[in-house]
């Protein structure tokens, strides 16, 4: 398919924060009210350095700000269908590959869609949003439409970072953010609950040497 645009991959960010505690290290999750039990992480700005971006994601989508990056783990780029795509900008859906023609909607930054079609100098996609906790889940919105190229990628590029909490929070709160009601908690890193895939396949980043010196350093087992 045309319309692919190969130089400039979308950056995306991983934290895994790490606290201390009585019963070994625990590592901070939170509940999405439609998708499951997940990582914070989030979109690099346009603006940004993937350092910068992690350590605003953290305090948008958790509201702690007493967290320090404690290692760099490295980065990966996604391996995805070839008709995904990302939104690079945040951009008019229309409702035919002309920008005279009407954009009831926009998708945001970041945002992974589906490539249907090619013309001229537009991509006709499709945005799927799931409702992930019941049993069968079910989609509860979907849109199509035409978006120009030079606002999408098929490329992603995630950076993975270990973060250190030092503060005080309760072992559970509540944060609301990008529209939703996130329940953040801290679970122990030897007993995990289910994270959503392909999240679930992240934890492989966490350096367990840089784990090991936190813990070290704090004086716990």
């Amino acid at each position: 398919m045309e319309g692919i645009n190969l130089a400039e991959p979308l950056e995306k960010v991983t934290a895994f924060v790490i606290r201390s505690s009585a019963r070994g290290p625990e590592l901070l999750l939170f509940e999405h009210p439609y998708a499951g039990v997940q990582l914070p992480a989030g979109t690099v700005e346009a603006t940004e350095m993937p350092e910068q971006a992690v350590l605003r994601e953290v305090a948008e989508e958790t509201g702690l700000t007493d967290v320090t990056i404690r290692a760099y783990l490295g980065a990966v780029d996604g391996a995805f269908p070839p008709t995904a795509r990302f939104t690079l900008t945040s951009t008019p859906v229309y409702a035919r590959p002309d920008v005279t023609s009407f954009d009831w909607i926009r998708i945001p930054r970041g945002t992974m869609v589906t490539a249907n079609r090619h013309a001229g100098a537009f991509t006709q996609i499709t945005y799927t949003e799931f409702d992930r906790e019941p049993d069968p889940e079910y989609v509860s919105m979907q849109i199509t439409g035409w978006t120009p190229d030079d606002a999408l990628t098929d490329g992603l590029r995630r950076h993975f970072f270990l973060l250190e909490f030092t503060g005080q929070t309760e072992d559970r709160w509540t944060v609301f953010t990008d529209n939703h009601h996130f329940t953040l908690f801290w679970a122990p890193l030897h007993a995990l609950p289910p994270i959503i895939p392909p999240q679930d396949q992240w934890l492989t980043w966490l350096d367990k040497a840089a784990l090991l010196r936190i813990t070290n350093h704090n004086g716990t087992s």
